[in-house]
């Protein structure tokens, strides 16, 4: 039977941010897949070695507007490496309870978007109305619904009001009945089984030699959490579980993080109630020459953040490596051998975010011109005139 090669993305009604996958079928089945990521490079680790390590924050909060916690949680974590210093303990739980709201608001906009690709909009209408409580939820501790600017190095820049926990308990105790009513949809319905179970197999095996992370990791058996195997934050005070499933298919990603948003109810509920008095902030006010690492349970995995300072007051290198860097290959495993329906929703459903997964790959041919920035601005405006030109403007 003839190959063919079936384009997805760069931009693609299904895909909220820039990638290319490009498939190779026999058919209808999928016998190849070759994924390019650089398609969304912003530049940010540059940009933050442009500013202040406190500027910085605001920077790297923009990665991302789903995970605008995790990387400035991983970031301060990783100055604070430099300097050896713990954050008061009012801030580290003031840091969990942000966590796990952007976890559950994270996983609940996936699984709306799961609805979504299955053709199953109730599900998408549902989820993201339940959604909009958790982000009010999050509007109250922090004065907005996304890019919270809670975080710096040595504390959080904002203090929770002791008026507002009762109010925001019970917007999340309200959350749960709704949540609970989707965990059985998703477990009962036919239909669903059908477009999920046994849908897009990562073994666990598979799941370690690619180094998946996250849900995507979990769902295959791989008991691995930084919560649990490094504890930051206070979750080595707050009693949780960690969501493992075995099957691996699209079916037990759905279910991990329905019930990830569980626990992470309960931790922010606990967190809440037994949130102790005292400063939230160390006041730090100069960085040592050295270098330091931070990492977090973001969402979709481990978010690793390296930051260097020569003892300046912004840092000299600054590297990121989100998770989706680290789960996409694993389609070589899930999407070959599927067929051309199912590859959408096996390649959604590592819940990827290429905007946190930037990266730009420059391959220097011999004979050819390096450009550099200036090089590349002046390309573009040169080009801009040109299309202006043909349009006769």
């Amino acid at each position: 039977m003839a190959k063919t090669i079936v384009p997805i993305g760069p931009y693609h009604p299904l895909q909220e941010e820039p990638e290319f996958f490009s498939l190779t079928v026999e058919g209808e089945k999928v016998v190849d897949i070759d994924v390019r990521i650089g398609y969304n490079h912003r530049g940010i680790e540059k940009l933050s070695e442009m500013k202040t390590f406190d500027q910085s924050t605001f920077v790297i909060e923009r990665i991302c507007g789903i995970c605008s916690t995790s990387h400035p949680f991983a970031y301060t974590r990783a100055v604070e490496d430099i300097i050896s210093v713990e954050v008061p303990e009012r801030a580290k739980y003031i840091r969990t309870i942000i966590a796990e709201g952007e976890r559950i608001h994270s996983h609940l906009l996936w699984l709306g978007l799961a609805g979504h690709f299955l053709g199953y909009n109730t599900v998408y209408m549902w989820v993201w109305k339940l959604r909009e409580e958790i982000l009010d939820v999050m509007e109250i501790l922090s004065g907005n619904r996304n890019n919270y600017a809670m975080f710096k190095p040595g504390g959080v820049r904002r203090d929770i009001k002791q008026e507002d926990i009762p109010d925001v308990i019970k917007k999340l105790d309200s959350i749960i009945p709704s949540l609970t009513m989707i965990k059985k949809a998703v477990i009962d319905d036919p239909v669903i089984h059908a477009r999920t179970k046994g849908i897009g197999v990562l073994s666990k095996e598979d799941a370690i030699n690619y180094a998946a992370l996250g849900p995507t990791s979990r769902a295959s058996g791989v008991a691995r959490d930084v919560r649990k195997d490094a504890p930051y934050g206070v979750y080595d005070k707050i009693e949780w579980n960690m969501i493992v499933t075995k099957n691996g298919d699209v079916f037990d990603k759905v279910i991990v993080r329905i019930l990830e948003v569980l626990e992470a109810i309960k931790i922010m509920k606990e967190c809440l109630l037994t949130l102790p008095k005292g400063e939230i902030d160390l006041n730090i006010k100069d960085i040592p020459p050295g270098e330091g690492i931070g990492h977090v349970e973001a969402p979709r995995g481990e978010t690793f953040h390296y930051v260097r300072s020569d003892g300046t007051n912004r840092p000299v290198r600054h590297k990121v490596r989100a998770p989706t860097f680290m789960n996409l290959p694993t389609f070589k495993a899930t999407v070959v051998g599927e067929t051309i329906s199912d590859a959408t929703i096996i390649l959604a459903a590592i819940d990827p975010c290429y905007c946190c997964t930037e990266r730009m790959a420059v391959r220097n041919i011999k004979g050819t011109k390096l450009y550099n920035g200036e090089d590349l601005i002046r390309l573009s405006q040169e080009k801009t005139e040109k299309i202006k030109r043909k349009m006769g403007l």
